[in-house]
């Protein structure tokens, strides 16, 4: 088992709103996971790179801009193409643009390689527990 895990963090895209993966990355620093955040106007090719390079064991994207399914087509295919199957991706934040049903957002995001998918109002406090649930079936903690 590895000393600590590693998760990436950043917003994907060409989406600019920061605070929110900024405000992830400190939380999950305090509770001493190691963080390496890529930032605002994250190419998602760019996430898988440094999953790779890291051996990163999730990855948390955010998006506010409503375009991340534009942002992420074809995501499953790359990941699955890096050997990354056993890391654990997540999305969450405003995902569609217009008024649209959050259950049909969640499973298009699954169908495009997410494990879990947050909406905007999500509580930080629970996708912790989802990843240590998540990470504890996959046998990394």
């Amino acid at each position: 088992m590895k000393e600590k895990i590693t998760i990436i963090t950043g917003t994907v895209g060409v989406d600019s709103h920061v605070i929110g993966t900024k405000i992830i990355s400190r939380f999950l620093r305090e509770k001493g996971f190691n963080v390496v955040a890529l930032g605002a106007q994250t190419p998602a090719e760019e996430f898988i790179k440094v999953a790779q390079e890291t051996d990163a064991d999730a990855v948390f994207m955010s998006s506010i801009y409503g375009m991340a399914e534009m942002d992420l087509q074809g995501f499953k295919e790359k990941v699955t193409e890096a050997g990354l199957n056993d890391v654990l991706f997540y999305i969450g934040g405003i995902l569609g643009v217009m008024k649209h049903d959050w259950k049909e957002d969640e499973e298009k995001f699954k169908k495009l390689g997410f494990d879990r998918v947050y909406p905007p109002e999500a509580d930080i406090e629970s996708a912790l527990e989802d990843l240590k649930t998540d990470l504890k079936a996959k046998g990394k903690m």
